[in-house]
């Protein structure tokens, strides 16, 4: 096996450097490969810059603060939107898309306490408020939590 100080890089590997202003003979002599007067020649153009057009990050308004890449977003569900159903009803997300309280099955459903019920539903959402969950269970119905929160347990974010 091969010593350290043995090692060589692959055969054409590693480019050579291009010397530059060396004479015309060399083929890059004179002008040095970057053409004759102007500024392209004599120095640089900034790389934003885009003719004399306001550059894209001037017509882009600023973008401050923070987003939560973790954030759950839910859709409201208020108790008084409910008064559709008839009594003892089971009423999941698919329920409320067919009766166009929520407008996409895609989405976390929170229920929120806004109105009264008339009668006992049994409601399926992802996400439920106290005043919602008392004004339910009141009513004689239940509330199943989807995604691994127990029933009995109320949603950790309050309205």
């Amino acid at each position: 096996m091969p010593g350290l100080h043995q090692l060589r890089p692959a055969d054409r590997s590693r480019r050579k450097r291009k010397r530059v202003g060396r004479g015309d003979g060399s083929g890059s002599g004179s002008y040095s490969g970057r053409g004759s007067k102007g500024q392209l020649q004599t120095g640089k153009v900034p790389f934003l810059f885009e003719g004399g057009q306001l550059r894209l990050v001037k017509r882009l308004p600023f973008m401050r603060g923070f987003t939560n890449k973790f954030r759950v977003e839910y859709s409201p569900v208020n108790v008084a939107s409910l008064n559709m159903f008839e009594n003892g009803s089971q009423i999941g997300p698919d329920e409320l898309v067919a009766n166009r309280i929520v407008r996409n099955t895609g989405v976390n459903i929170k229920l929120l306490g806004d109105g009264e019920i008339g009668g006992s539903v049994h409601l399926t959402v992802h996400a439920c408020s106290a005043s919602a969950r008392a004004k339910i269970e009141a009513a004689g119905g239940s509330i199943t939590l989807i995604g691994g929160a127990s029933a009995s347990e109320d949603s950790t974010s309050d309205e």
